[in-house]
């Protein structure tokens, strides 16, 4: 058990949690983002993230300290923490980076976690390989086996109160990013950092990043803080969450600004493309786009950069309401509708529904039916596996509309799109509270009926009827051949005649 991690709150695989950093003295809450500081240029001065942004963590690179003579013996004299004027926790990199940039760089782990130790870093980071997308299956295994070396010499460190990265590599390659994770998850390492994705994201293939975080969570333990690498764009910090990864780096709110790009929540915007700013931040409640394309070149890259991290940390405490409200699935159903690649994101979510629902808390805030793919969300993938558990009698009526006064079936349940059948008794029951169109669509009705189809399985000695009008065929035709099929009209029709005899008879 990794005593340095806390989950406090949960929504499908996302957590807010509480991560010690023992060495600078500091608690993290996460999901967290950790600003990237270039030691040779500072785009925003550390001292300012800090007492401007509550900036409690960030990340530098040791490698590029221990290479430059300037601010190596700085480093080494005064302490990391005072060569970035910064009080809060840091994380530093080792190299890796410019390993898969370069091919090659004149440290070895060991080396490079001792300097780390050395100059006062909190969080330090072995050499790893960052293997990145589609190389060979056999190239993939090759550097999985280095990186998982470089983990062993890690944890060969004497490094006092110093947490340590395990970094997950395994390319795009599904099993061996579970395999690194649960192979990382077995060291007496303490962060995981999912690395290498950087190409993924930079190419907006977000359905394939999703499949590697997926995997990569499927081998590490639960009390894993996992750590995206190179993560930092505020489009997709919801769909990251909800994946399971507490901490983020970003370098995009420096890079973006230097080339004169504006973040938003749905997208990157070049500033000379703007007539308006659709932000409130201190940067654009001050100023128009004309007003920050006059200022001189430092200037301008400065305040992009403010305004980049202003609307990152916005959307991060805008994810974390979500998650205590029990709502980040209708945050991502928003930003799914941003950007096409964001979408394709979303539907890669959703393919790991299962996955998603063992971390799922069994009761939420809301459930709002906002498209087709809410059918897939983990709450209606619960309903359809717990139907086992509940009892039924040998008659059963399942209808869209309201109980029949006097029935002729032992008992009548509710059939709602998209969780399909339940008990009346359960209608004021998390995700049976849900709100749901009054038009349902296909997916929704194809949902319900596959609700219908695993309460049949489990219960084969019930005579089932469905009573339902306006049912898509591609539903219809979900439906087991055992289950007669009504219209609901025909069944409203047949227990009103059935009341009416009833009377005639006792006058």
């Amino acid at each position: 058990m990794r005593e340095h991690f806390e989950i406090r709150d949960a929504d499908g695989a996302a957590r807010i949690g509480r991560l010690s950093v023992p060495r600078a003295g500091r608690t993290i809450e996460t999901p967290a983002l950790m600003p990237v500081i270039n030691p040779n240029r500072l785009t925003i001065e550390p001292a300012r993230l800090e007492t401007e942004f509550d900036v409690d963590i960030l990340i530098t690179n040791s490698y590029i300290i221990h290479q430059t003579d300037r601010i190596r013996q700085q480093a080494l004299d005064d302490g990391l923490h005072d060569l970035l004027d910064f009080d809060g926790a840091i994380m530093t990199d080792s190299g890796s980076f410019q390993l898969a940039e370069y091919g090659d760089i004149d440290v070895t782990t060991e080396e490079i976690i001792r300097f780390q130790h050395d100059i006062g870093s909190d969080i330090a980071t072995p050499v790893d390989i960052p293997t990145p997308p589609d190389v060979s299956r056999e190239r993939a295994e090759d550097e999985l086996v280095v990186t998982e070396q470089a983990l062993a010499d890690a944890e060969g460190c004497e490094v006092g109160e110093m947490l340590l990265n395990a970094p997950v590599q395994g390319s795009t390659y599904p099993d061996l990013r579970e395999r690194a994770g649960r192979h990382a998850a077995a060291t007496d390492l303490d962060l995981f950092p999912i690395g290498a994705v950087v190409p993924l994201m930079n190419n907006y293939r977000y359905d394939d990043l999703v499949d590697a975080v997926a995997a990569a969570k499927r081998g590490l333990d639960a009390d894993c803080p996992v750590h995206l690498f190179g993560a930092g764009h505020p489009m997709m910090l919801a769909l990251a969450v909800a994946l399971g990864c507490d901490l983020f780096d970003s370098a995009a709110y420096a890079l973006y600004a230097r080339a004169g790009r504006y973040l938003t929540v749905s997208g990157t915007q070049q500033l000379d493309d703007l007539d308006y700013f659709p932000c409130s931040c201190p940067i654009c409640s001050e100023r128009t786009p004309a007003d920050l394309r006059a200022e001189d070149d430092d200037t301008r890259e400065r305040l992009l950069a403010e305004h980049n991290l202003h609307v990152t940390f916005e959307e991060l405490r805008r994810i974390k309401q979500a998650i205590r409200s029990g709502t980040l699935f209708e945050l991502i159903e928003r930003r799914a509708r941003g950007h096409p690649a964001m979408y394709d994101g979303y539907r890669a979510l959703l393919d790991h529904a299962d996955q998603l629902e063992a971390d799922d808390p069994v009761s939420k805030g809301a459930f709002f039916y906002a498209s087709a793919e809410s059918a897939r969300r983990p709450e209606v993938r619960r309903h359809h596996q717990r139907l086992d558990r509940l009892e039924t009698p040998e008659t059963l009526l399942l209808t869209e509309g309201g109980a029949p006064t006097d029935s002729a079936y032992d008992e009548v349940w509710r059939v709602r799109a998209p969780f399909g059948p339940f008990p009346r008794a359960l209608a004021d029951s998390y995700p049976l509270t849900a709100t749901l169109p009054d038009r349902p669509d296909r997916a929704g009705q194809c949902a319900a009926a596959d609700g219908v189809r695993s309460l049949a399985a489990a219960n084969p000695g019930t005579t089932i009827t469905l009573a339902v009008d306006d049912w898509h065929d591609d539903a219809l035709a979900r439906i087991p051949d055992r289950i007669e099929t009504e219209s609901l009209a025909a069944v409203q029709e047949r227990e009103t005649d059935g009341a009416a005899g009833d009377h005639d008879a006792n006058q």
